[in-house]
């Protein structure tokens, strides 16, 4: 089978070699004796985030106060009239166009 390389170094693979393979959607590369060799790769991504967590010493109880603080920060912000005393009296409200 042939695959073509693009300018931007992009190899578009023969669908049925990579049907052959089990339709992996990332490859290893290793290079040996001036061939690439492609050999496919399923990413168990839940198992690399654990192990980054254990990398960094994170706890549970971390990832909790890290989630509460990112859920306080997300909170909506409430929106406050100005005081009509700024302006002696209130400011109507700007109409807004209708969506089309």
């Amino acid at each position: 089978m042939l695959a073509k390389m693009t300018a931007k170094n992009q190899l578009t693979l023969p669908k049925a070699a990579v049907e052959a393979a089990g339709n992996p959607e990332y490859f290893e590369i290793e290079v040996r004796a001036g061939q690439l060799l492609l050999t496919p790769v399923r990413l168990q991504r839940a198992d690399a985030v654990r192990a980054r967590l254990a990398e960094l010493s994170l706890t549970e109880d971390d990832l909790a106060d890290a989630v509460a603080w990112a859920r306080r920060a997300a909170a909506p912000v409430r929106e406050v009239a100005e005081p009509a005393a700024r302006y002696g009296k209130a400011r109507p409200a700007k109409p807004r166009k209708p969506r089309t």
